[in-house]
């Protein structure tokens, strides 16, 4: 795989030097061939590429003067400078590329916003105008410029011809539409501005319970905040996880709230069109735009810390690990919700580290400082201890959680198949699969508890027979499982079945072929089957494998010998 990833490394640089010799012009070529030069450019564009921002502006800072040559050029520079913050230089920039005829859609872009921030509105409009005028084949770049002019023309504007622009916004963009149209009749103080957040809090095609937390605000920024209050309620019934709306719920609870964003506010709107572009950047990974969104609608709307939650998480999935808990210790100060799902965030990112001592006692120790601990809070709490082999502890937690709710609230049956799983691991069996029979009396249909279940009686050799049908069940609720279709082989090797088991042990270890265990079951069968040649390659094979325990190659190492 390393050999793979390196070689895949040279030709993305092999490629550079093609595109940065190709669009470099024959009279600036004697300055920016020289070697320096050119592995400045490589290395500025290798660490953006990475979101190693400050690094980045290092090299491609020394470069003045190429982007005379190189077309590429200005905008990676202009990337790197708001994506560090300097917004003002990224400014100036900007400027002098409009000077020099040089600029582009991410310059005129700066430029607009500068003055939009600054309310210099007829001249933001200028430039989003000049947006719009730029070809691109980019659906992203379209609904920007759309968006962006439609918004900084409705100051000279009336209610009706504002709506019949966001009503004129194009088919393939219509939950953005949605989302417009609540925010254009709060901007304009409509009368239906309280329906339309309704209907679009009731919409059962997305999850848009964000706009719960808009309409909050809304109503708490007219005085309404009892109704906020109810507002805010009604949406953590049905969004119970939601950052922000936990959030806002203890400061409304505590009379300490920030209104930090504000429909009526020109800026803050442009704010969360940017924040859309950012989510939609991120979820087709492409994390170093999305964070060039982000940092733009930070730069309209800076006291509105939920944008870091989403840049936080484009720095964790691109393997920046410092900056993202960087990130996530800024948020902990911003309240306790935050601060709860900062230290989850942090500790994963010590788990990812191998540093599960230091995971656990961030996670206790916040735990512990919690002034409020909700049921959600708790199962939380409950779940990391359990995945980080604190049974006794983890068990404490849940059976909280079960006296408090109900049998009909949704995490009953999930701490019931927590609690159960974590018996099973300090051998308390009889209360194990009390627990986990519990809980799939309360949702029958979860694949992973059938399978834990399942599985559990077929190694103590018991209701076979029916831990098959009831993975076959599972099987057909999680097609393509690994570890489900691995349980199904088990059983039916268990009942002697050896070449239907074969068959399903054998697509286990295609779908997890560094698994010890599939793989140990996949050696048993071809054991039985009269392939013992083919039985030992397997077997062998789990004992190079670095997660298999010591219990399971000492049983392979009799096998070898003996075999079955």
């Amino acid at each position: 795989m390393k050999i793979f990833k390196f070689k895949n490394k040279l030709i993305l640089q092999f490629l550079f030097v093609i595109i940065f010799f190709s669009t470099l012009q024959a009279k600036n070529l004697d300055k920016f061939n020289e070697g320096n030069y050119i592995s400045d450019y490589f290395s500025g564009i290798l660490l953006l590429k990475d979101n190693q921002y400050k690094e980045s502006y290092s090299y491609l800072r020394q470069l003045s003067g190429l982007e005379l040559s190189h077309l590429t050029y200005s905008s990676k520079f202009l990337y790197s400078l708001v994506n560090l913050g300097k917004f003002n230089e990224a400014y100036n920039y900007s400027k002098k590329l409009e000077k020099t005829k040089l600029d582009n859609f991410e310059s005129d872009l700066i430029i607009g916003i500068y003055f939009l921030k600054n309310k210099k509105y007829d001249l933001a409009q200028k430039y989003f105008l000049k947006l719009k005028s730029r070809k691109s084949t980019s659906i992203l770049n379209s609904f920007v410029s759309s968006s962006l002019i439609n918004w900084v023309s409705f100051k000279n504007l009336n209610f009706n011809k504002a709506q019949n622009k966001i009503n004129a916004i194009d088919s393939r963009f219509e939950h953005l539409k949605s989302i417009q149209k609540v925010f254009l009749h709060c901007y304009y103080k409509s009368q239906k501005t309280n329906f339309f957040f309704e209907e679009l809090a009731i919409n059962q095609n997305i999850d848009f319970s964000r706009y719960n937390y808009f309409y909050a605000t809304y109503l708490s920024n007219n005085g309404k905040v009892d109704q906020a209050k109810e507002v805010v309620a009604s949406s953590l019934k049905l969004y119970p996880r939601n950052l922000l709306l936990n959030q806002y719920k203890l400061d409304l609870d505590n009379e300490k709230y920030q209104n930090n964003f504000n429909c009526q506010n020109l800026s803050n709107v442009i704010a969360e069109i940017f924040y859309i572009t950012a989510n939609a950047l991120s979820s087709q990974e492409i994390y170093n735009l999305s964070n060039f969104y982000l940092n733009l609608s930070k730069y309209l709307n800076n006291d509105f810390y939920s944008f870091n939650a989403l840049l936080a998480e484009n720095f964790y999935k691109s393997d920046n690990l410092i900056q993202a808990k960087k990130i996530y210790k800024d948020m902990s100060k911003e309240g306790e919700a935050f601060l709860w799902y900062s230290a989850k965030q942090n500790a994963k990112i010590f788990i990812k580290e191998e540093k599960n001592e230091q995971a656990l006692k961030l996670i206790n120790n916040t735990y512990e400082k919690l002034s409020q601990k909700n049921v959600y809070v708790t199962f939380d709490y409950a779940k990391f201890l359990k995945n980080n082999d604190q049974f006794k502890k983890s068990i404490k937690f849940y059976t909280q959680i079960i006296e408090k709710i109900k049998k009909d609230h949704p995490l009953y049956a999930k701490a019931k198949d927590g609690r159960g799983v974590c018996y099973e691991r300090i051998g308390e069996w009889s209360l194990a699969e009390k627990d986990l029979l519990s809980s799939l009396d309360v949702d029958p249909e979860q694949a992973y508890v059938i399978n834990y279940l399942a599985y559990s009686w077929i190694e103590k050799g018991v209701k076979i027979e029916q831990s098959l049908k009831m993975l076959e069940k599972a099987n057909n609720l999680k097609s393509n499982d690994p570890y489900i279709i691995d349980s199904l082989g088990w059983a039916l090797f268990k009942l002697k079945r050896y070449e239907k088991a074969k068959d399903h042990l054998q697509t286990a270890v295609k779908l997890l072929p560094g698994d010890p265990i599939v793989n140990d079951h996949y050696g048993d069968v071809l054991w039985k089957i009269g392939e013992k040649v083919q039985a030992r390659y397997y077997w062998n094979y789990v004992l190079n494998l670095e997660d298999a325990e010591e219990d399971l190659k000492n049983n392979i190492k009799n096998k070898l010998i003996l075999g079955l």
